[in-house]
């Protein structure tokens, strides 16, 4: 059992790499973008509402890709004073991130899924695009990425959550 859950654990972590890199890769793309926007506007006086719509578009997608990624490598915002102490130990933190992920994160992530897919179904169905005139078609696939994300945020709690386990029951870190 427990070789099936490490299994279990490296393969959502790989993917969820993997999807933190390409988000990643998304910032230098969105730089680029914002350089050759703002040399545009200001040196040759061209202005373009789809270059625009583009940048908040690639900006979401870098948050929301890069969601699980960040709780993967342990980097989201926490209140360190207690969970940091030399008072608590490996096995005290594992219980605090099953209880985070078991009552918190888990719910909050099946709240947002559930709440946003009518909104991601309407979008869809309308095949909604930009209300801007020169905006940018298909913005049903930027309000899909919710589902995406949290998706994927899921995922890495459910390997979190793994990890905690078998850290609690065998009392080794699993990375």
């Amino acid at each position: 059992m427990t070789s099936k859950l490490r299994l279990f654990i490296k393969l959502i972590d790989t993917f969820i790499e993997w999807t933190g890199k390409t988000a990643s890769w998304l910032v230098l793309g969105l730089v680029l973008l914002i350089c050759y926007d703002v040399a545009m506007r200001y040196l040759f006086q061209q202005g373009s509402v789809a270059l625009q719509e583009l940048e908040w578009h690639l900006f979401a997608l870098i948050f929301l890709l890069g969601s699980a990624y960040t709780l993967k490598h342990d980097e989201h915002v926490r209140v360190d004073i207690i969970y940091q102490s030399r008072f608590m130990s490996d096995k005290k933190r594992a219980l605090v991130n099953i209880f985070g992920a078991i009552f918190l994160l888990l719910p909050f992530c099946i709240l947002i899924l559930t709440s946003s897919w009518p909104f991601v179904e309407n979008a869809f169905y309308y095949n909604e695009g930009s209300p801007d005139p020169g905006g940018l078609p298909y913005r049903f696939l930027l309000k899909g990425s919710l589902l995406l994300a949290f998706g994927l945020l899921i995922l890495q709690a459910l390997a979190d959550l793994a990890r905690n386990i078998l850290t609690l029951s065998k009392n080794i870190e699993v990375k």
